[in-house]
Protein backbone atom coordinates (compact mmCIF):
# COMPACT_ATOMS: atom_id res chain seq x y z
CA UNK A 1 0.00 0.00 0.00
CA UNK A 2 1.13 3.65 -0.54
CA UNK A 3 2.41 6.10 2.45
CA UNK A 4 -0.43 6.74 4.51
CA UNK A 5 0.23 10.50 5.72
CA UNK A 6 -3.16 10.45 7.52
CA UNK A 7 -2.21 8.51 10.16
CA UNK A 8 -4.47 9.78 13.18
CA UNK A 9 -7.69 8.72 10.60
CA UNK A 10 -6.11 5.90 9.45
CA UNK A 11 -5.91 4.13 12.86
CA UNK A 12 -9.71 5.18 14.05
CA UNK A 13 -11.02 3.94 10.60
CA UNK A 14 -9.52 0.80 10.87
CA UNK A 15 -10.30 0.09 14.73
CA UNK A 16 -14.04 0.17 16.24
CA UNK A 17 -15.00 3.44 14.09
CA UNK A 18 -14.64 1.85 10.62
CA UNK A 19 -15.72 -1.50 12.23
CA UNK A 20 -19.12 0.21 14.02
CA UNK A 21 -19.82 1.71 10.56
CA UNK A 22 -19.15 -1.13 8.41
CA UNK A 23 -21.45 -3.17 10.85
CA UNK A 24 -24.43 -0.29 10.39
CA UNK A 25 -23.92 0.67 7.00
CA UNK A 26 -27.74 0.40 6.23
CA UNK A 27 -28.67 2.54 9.45
CA UNK A 28 -25.82 5.03 7.97
CA UNK A 29 -27.59 5.12 4.97
CA UNK A 30 -31.19 5.85 6.36
CA UNK A 31 -29.33 9.02 7.79
CA UNK A 32 -27.36 10.23 5.09
CA UNK A 33 -29.58 8.91 1.57
CA UNK A 34 -31.15 11.93 1.65
CA UNK A 35 -28.04 13.75 0.14
CA UNK A 36 -26.95 11.27 -2.65
CA UNK A 37 -28.92 13.01 -5.75
CA UNK A 38 -27.29 15.78 -5.21
CA UNK A 39 -23.94 15.04 -5.07
CA UNK A 40 -24.35 12.80 -8.02
CA UNK A 41 -26.18 15.50 -9.86
CA UNK A 42 -23.66 18.12 -9.32
CA UNK A 43 -21.20 15.78 -10.51
CA UNK A 44 -23.04 15.67 -13.95
CA UNK A 45 -21.72 11.96 -14.76
CA UNK A 46 -22.27 10.65 -18.38
CA UNK A 47 -22.82 7.11 -19.54
CA UNK A 48 -18.60 6.78 -19.96
CA UNK A 49 -17.64 8.68 -17.44
CA UNK A 50 -14.89 7.78 -14.65
CA UNK A 51 -15.74 8.64 -11.65
CA UNK A 52 -13.88 8.78 -7.64
CA UNK A 53 -15.12 8.51 -4.94
CA UNK A 54 -13.21 9.60 -1.58
CA UNK A 55 -13.77 8.34 1.44
CA UNK A 56 -16.01 5.86 -0.02
CA UNK A 57 -16.62 3.83 2.92
CA UNK A 58 -18.68 1.31 2.36
CA UNK A 59 -19.50 2.20 -1.24
CA UNK A 60 -23.09 3.37 -1.35
CA UNK A 61 -22.36 6.44 -3.47
CA UNK A 62 -19.56 4.49 -5.24
CA UNK A 63 -22.36 1.72 -6.20
CA UNK A 64 -25.13 4.41 -6.82
CA UNK A 65 -21.90 6.50 -9.43
CA UNK A 66 -21.24 3.33 -11.27
CA UNK A 67 -24.44 2.80 -12.22
CA UNK A 68 -24.93 6.38 -13.47
CA UNK A 69 -21.70 5.37 -15.71
CA UNK A 70 -22.97 2.41 -17.52
CA UNK A 71 -20.00 2.40 -19.77
CA UNK A 72 -17.55 3.95 -17.49
CA UNK A 73 -16.09 3.11 -14.46
CA UNK A 74 -16.15 4.02 -10.54
CA UNK A 75 -13.16 3.66 -8.53
CA UNK A 76 -13.89 3.88 -4.53
CA UNK A 77 -11.02 5.14 -1.99
CA UNK A 78 -10.55 4.94 1.73
CA UNK A 79 -8.65 4.67 4.86
CA UNK A 80 -10.45 1.35 6.19
CA UNK A 81 -10.17 -1.54 5.61
CA UNK A 82 -13.25 -2.87 7.57
CA UNK A 83 -15.41 -0.63 5.01
CA UNK A 84 -13.85 -1.55 1.86
CA UNK A 85 -14.41 -4.97 2.63
CA UNK A 86 -18.22 -4.49 3.06
CA UNK A 87 -17.92 -2.11 0.00
CA UNK A 88 -16.58 -5.20 -2.50
CA UNK A 89 -19.33 -7.47 -0.55
CA UNK A 90 -21.90 -5.45 -1.38
CA UNK A 91 -20.65 -4.59 -4.91
CA UNK A 92 -20.63 -7.99 -5.65
CA UNK A 93 -23.76 -8.67 -4.76
CA UNK A 94 -25.80 -5.85 -6.34
CA UNK A 95 -23.52 -7.95 -9.54
CA UNK A 96 -21.68 -4.25 -10.19
CA UNK A 97 -18.96 -5.05 -12.37
CA UNK A 98 -17.68 -1.41 -13.28
CA UNK A 99 -16.47 -0.44 -10.11
CA UNK A 100 -13.36 -1.63 -7.71
CA UNK A 101 -12.28 -0.30 -4.48
CA UNK A 102 -8.43 0.75 -3.33
CA UNK A 103 -7.44 0.98 0.24
CA UNK A 104 -5.60 4.37 0.38
CA UNK A 105 -4.67 7.95 1.68
CA UNK A 106 -6.80 10.33 -1.18
CA UNK A 107 -3.02 12.74 -0.30
CA UNK A 108 -0.68 10.62 -1.41
CA UNK A 109 -2.30 7.64 -3.63
CA UNK A 110 -0.40 7.61 -7.24
CA UNK A 111 -3.92 7.59 -9.37
CA UNK A 112 -3.11 5.87 -12.45
CA UNK A 113 -4.04 8.39 -14.73
CA UNK A 114 -5.83 6.90 -17.57
CA UNK A 115 -7.01 8.78 -20.80
CA UNK A 116 -7.11 11.81 -19.27
CA UNK A 117 -7.80 11.42 -15.55
CA UNK A 118 -11.19 10.96 -13.82
CA UNK A 119 -14.31 12.90 -14.72
CA UNK A 120 -15.39 13.99 -11.72
CA UNK A 121 -14.42 13.18 -8.00
CA UNK A 122 -17.28 12.75 -5.41
CA UNK A 123 -16.95 12.22 -2.21
CA UNK A 124 -20.65 11.99 0.59
CA UNK A 125 -19.04 13.02 4.42
CA UNK A 126 -15.46 11.36 3.34
CA UNK A 127 -13.49 15.00 2.39
CA UNK A 128 -13.63 16.29 6.40
CA UNK A 129 -10.71 13.94 7.59
CA UNK A 130 -7.66 15.12 5.38
CA UNK A 131 -4.59 15.36 7.91
CA UNK A 132 -3.56 18.30 4.60
CA UNK A 133 -6.43 19.16 2.90
CA UNK A 134 -4.33 21.75 0.38
CA UNK A 135 -2.00 19.00 -0.32
CA UNK A 136 -5.38 16.73 -0.75
CA UNK A 137 -6.96 19.18 -2.96
CA UNK A 138 -3.76 20.07 -4.78
CA UNK A 139 -3.41 16.08 -5.64
CA UNK A 140 -6.93 15.68 -6.68
CA UNK A 141 -7.06 18.24 -8.89
CA UNK A 142 -4.06 16.45 -10.67
CA UNK A 143 -6.16 13.49 -10.91
CA UNK A 144 -9.03 14.90 -12.88
CA UNK A 145 -8.79 15.78 -16.67
CA UNK A 146 -9.26 19.50 -17.88
CA UNK A 147 -12.96 20.33 -17.32
CA UNK A 148 -13.58 17.84 -15.05
CA UNK A 149 -15.49 18.27 -11.85
CA UNK A 150 -15.00 18.25 -8.17
CA UNK A 151 -18.65 17.32 -5.69
CA UNK A 152 -18.74 17.00 -2.14
CA UNK A 153 -21.24 16.84 0.92
CA UNK A 154 -19.85 17.95 4.13
CA UNK A 155 -21.72 19.26 7.38
CA UNK A 156 -22.92 22.43 7.64
CA UNK A 157 -22.23 24.58 10.58
CA UNK A 158 -23.17 22.22 14.37
CA UNK A 159 -25.85 24.78 15.42
CA UNK A 160 -27.71 23.59 11.45
CA UNK A 161 -27.42 19.63 12.22
CA UNK A 162 -30.11 17.96 14.11
CA UNK A 163 -27.94 15.21 15.47
CA UNK A 164 -25.66 18.04 17.15
CA UNK A 165 -28.54 19.79 19.05
CA UNK A 166 -29.65 16.33 20.45
CA UNK A 167 -26.44 15.63 21.50
CA UNK A 168 -25.84 19.28 23.00
CA UNK A 169 -28.68 18.48 25.17
CA UNK A 170 -26.45 16.14 26.80
CA UNK A 171 -24.33 19.50 28.21
CA UNK A 172 -24.26 18.99 31.99
CA UNK A 173 -24.83 15.27 32.35
CA UNK A 174 -21.60 14.37 30.06
CA UNK A 175 -17.98 16.24 29.10
CA UNK A 176 -18.93 17.96 25.90
CA UNK A 177 -16.67 20.17 24.15
CA UNK A 178 -17.39 21.66 21.16
CA UNK A 179 -18.02 20.00 17.53
CA UNK A 180 -14.77 21.05 16.06
CA UNK A 181 -12.86 23.88 14.52
CA UNK A 182 -13.12 24.98 10.44
CA UNK A 183 -9.68 24.54 10.66
CA UNK A 184 -8.20 21.39 11.65
CA UNK A 185 -9.61 18.28 10.77
CA UNK A 186 -12.52 16.70 11.82
CA UNK A 187 -16.12 16.61 10.93
CA UNK A 188 -16.98 20.21 10.50
CA UNK A 189 -13.49 21.01 9.22
CA UNK A 190 -14.94 22.15 6.00
CA UNK A 191 -18.42 24.26 7.45
CA UNK A 192 -16.87 27.39 6.87
CA UNK A 193 -17.50 28.85 3.49
CA UNK A 194 -14.86 31.42 2.77
CA UNK A 195 -12.59 28.87 4.32
CA UNK A 196 -13.58 26.61 1.43
CA UNK A 197 -13.61 28.77 -1.33
CA UNK A 198 -10.06 30.15 -0.20
CA UNK A 199 -8.55 26.06 -0.03
CA UNK A 200 -10.32 25.31 -3.12
CA UNK A 201 -8.94 27.99 -4.97
CA UNK A 202 -5.75 27.64 -3.82
CA UNK A 203 -5.39 23.64 -4.87
CA UNK A 204 -6.34 25.18 -8.40
CA UNK A 205 -10.30 24.36 -8.57
CA UNK A 206 -12.35 27.42 -9.88
CA UNK A 207 -15.94 28.06 -10.25
CA UNK A 208 -15.74 26.71 -6.71
CA UNK A 209 -19.71 27.08 -5.28
CA UNK A 210 -20.36 26.12 -1.69
CA UNK A 211 -24.75 26.13 -1.57
CA UNK A 212 -26.66 24.94 1.33
CA UNK A 213 -28.82 21.11 1.09
CA UNK A 214 -31.57 19.86 3.85
CA UNK A 215 -32.41 16.04 4.08
CA UNK A 216 -33.90 14.70 6.95
CA UNK A 217 -32.34 11.16 8.02
CA UNK A 218 -33.80 8.39 9.94
CA UNK A 219 -31.92 7.46 13.12
CA UNK A 220 -33.99 4.81 14.54
CA UNK A 221 -37.09 3.00 14.74
CA UNK A 222 -38.26 5.36 17.95
CA UNK A 223 -36.78 7.48 20.51
CA UNK A 224 -35.07 4.97 22.34
CA UNK A 225 -33.56 2.87 19.61
CA UNK A 226 -32.15 6.47 18.61
CA UNK A 227 -30.77 7.45 21.26
CA UNK A 228 -28.74 4.24 21.96
CA UNK A 229 -27.59 4.68 18.29
CA UNK A 230 -26.68 8.17 18.77
CA UNK A 231 -24.24 6.63 21.87
CA UNK A 232 -23.05 4.25 20.14
CA UNK A 233 -21.62 6.38 17.41
CA UNK A 234 -17.92 7.36 17.83
CA UNK A 235 -18.65 11.09 19.53
CA UNK A 236 -21.16 9.18 21.57
CA UNK A 237 -19.02 6.41 22.95
CA UNK A 238 -15.64 8.84 23.57
CA UNK A 239 -18.68 10.58 26.12
CA UNK A 240 -19.82 7.16 27.41
CA UNK A 241 -16.20 6.12 27.90
CA UNK A 242 -15.34 9.89 30.10
CA UNK A 243 -19.00 9.11 32.12
CA UNK A 244 -19.62 7.15 35.42
CA UNK A 245 -22.61 4.52 35.17
CA UNK A 246 -24.92 7.08 36.54
CA UNK A 247 -24.29 9.55 34.72
CA UNK A 248 -24.61 7.51 31.16
CA UNK A 249 -28.15 6.42 32.77
CA UNK A 250 -28.55 9.69 33.15
CA UNK A 251 -27.75 10.66 29.51
CA UNK A 252 -29.53 8.09 27.85
CA UNK A 253 -32.90 8.93 29.53
CA UNK A 254 -32.25 12.77 28.64
CA UNK A 255 -31.12 11.97 25.17
CA UNK A 256 -34.41 9.48 24.55
CA UNK A 257 -36.74 12.74 25.83
CA UNK A 258 -35.39 15.04 23.54
CA UNK A 259 -35.74 12.65 20.67
CA UNK A 260 -39.44 11.84 21.59
CA UNK A 261 -40.29 15.11 19.96
CA UNK A 262 -38.78 13.83 16.68
CA UNK A 263 -40.99 10.41 16.14
CA UNK A 264 -42.36 10.61 13.19
CA UNK A 265 -46.70 10.37 13.76
CA UNK A 266 -46.96 7.88 11.07
CA UNK A 267 -44.34 5.47 13.30
CA UNK A 268 -42.17 5.67 10.72
CA UNK A 269 -38.76 6.85 12.71
CA UNK A 270 -36.54 9.48 14.30
CA UNK A 271 -36.17 12.15 11.53
CA UNK A 272 -33.54 14.63 12.38
CA UNK A 273 -32.75 17.58 9.67
CA UNK A 274 -29.30 17.59 8.88
CA UNK A 275 -28.15 20.63 7.02
CA UNK A 276 -24.77 20.26 4.98
CA UNK A 277 -22.47 21.96 1.94
CA UNK A 278 -22.75 21.13 -1.91
CA UNK A 279 -19.41 21.90 -2.67
CA UNK A 280 -19.04 22.12 -6.47
CA UNK A 281 -15.70 22.79 -8.05
CA UNK A 282 -13.92 22.40 -11.70
CA UNK A 283 -10.53 21.85 -13.26
CA UNK A 284 -9.94 24.61 -15.59
CA UNK A 285 -10.83 23.18 -19.24
CA UNK A 286 -7.68 23.06 -21.52
CA UNK A 287 -7.40 25.92 -24.01
CA UNK A 288 -6.47 23.41 -26.82
CA UNK A 289 -9.73 20.98 -26.01
CA UNK A 290 -13.23 21.38 -25.87
CA UNK A 291 -15.14 21.07 -22.41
Amino acid sequence: MPEIVNTAQSHAWNGPEGVHWAAHQDRWNAVNDGFNAPLLDAARLTATGRVLDIGCGAGRTTRLAARRVPRGSALGLDLSGPMLAEARARAAREGIRNISFVQGDAQTHPFEPGPGGFDAVISRYGAMFFADPAAAFTHLHAAVRPGGRLALICPADPGRNGWVTAMASLRGILPLGDFGRADTPGMFSLADPDHVRRLLTSAGWTAVGVEPVEAYGVWGQDAEDAADFLLATGPGRHLADQAAPADLTRARTALRDHLRAHETADGTGVRLLSTSWLITGERPPSPLSPR
